[in-house]
């Protein structure tokens, strides 16, 4: 289905509903599914779309590295949908001129208004048993070392060997600050209910013979 033509007002409204709960395309790291949209779109998003505006900020420090992301690049139309198409869908259930057997002016018959009842109830009872959205936040953390002789490499493998309920690592770069030394630029999604920003951190500032501090350089509910 697709978002439409990204260029236009309904496409940017599509994918601006369609990134209101995600921070990527598609999964939880950047892969060649946001480089497909961001491509396509000639300018960023009016500032009235702003899921689609952070996506597209987030994703643009990325661009020189869009080669390297993973995934297998499709075209734009196979990724995301209209969600005011989809809402059209919906069973209307609080909609009084919703008939699901086309009568009119006819008296509805007894079985079926009994199935219609039915029906609605089904739904009811289906969507109320939906499980509430997982609040989840989007963060680029900056690992600064203490010199340029440190091992960046190892200084990464620390890190990312931390494992805690609710955190997923994402995608890394190292990003020079100066004097032949570079700072680690990493991503993660946490669950908000189960990790800690500041202990977090803490775990990282504890690989003390490779870590001088950690500063936050994003923070993005999802």
């Amino acid at each position: 289905m697709g978002f439409g033509d990204l260029n236009s007002e309904c496409g940017s409204n599509c994918l601006n509903s369609y990134l209101v709960d995600k921070s990527y395309i598609e999964g939880f790291v950047p892969s060649q599914a946001d480089v497909a949209i961001f491509s396509a779109l000639k300018s960023a998003p009016s500032a009235k779309f702003e899921n689609a505006l952070r996506w597209y900020n987030h994703i643009k420090s990325y661009e020189s590295e869009f080669s390297a992301l993973p995934g297998v690049k499709k075209s734009v139309e196979e990724y995301g949908s209209c969600l005011k198409k989809a809402e059209a869908a919906k069973p209307a259930a609080d909609d009084d001129s919703d008939d699901l057997f086309g009568s009119s002016d006819e008296e509805v018959d007894e079985e079926a208004e009994k199935l219609r009842q039915e029906r609605l109830e089904k739904y009811a009872q289906k969507k109320q048993a939906k499980p509430g959205v997982i609040a989840k936040s989007n963060i680029i953390l900056e690992v600064k070392p203490w010199d340029d002789e440190t091992d960046m490499k190892e200084m990464e493998r620390l890190v990312r060997e931390i494992k805690v309920d609710g955190l997923l690592w994402g995608a890394s770069k190292l990003v020079p600050v100066g004097y032949g030394i570079s700072k680690l630029q990493i991503s993660c999604v946490i669950e908000d209910d189960k990790v800690s920003v500041d202990d977090l951190t803490d775990k990282i500032t504890e690989n003390e013979d490779y870590v001088q501090s950690v500063d936050i350089a994003a923070f993005n509910k999802v």
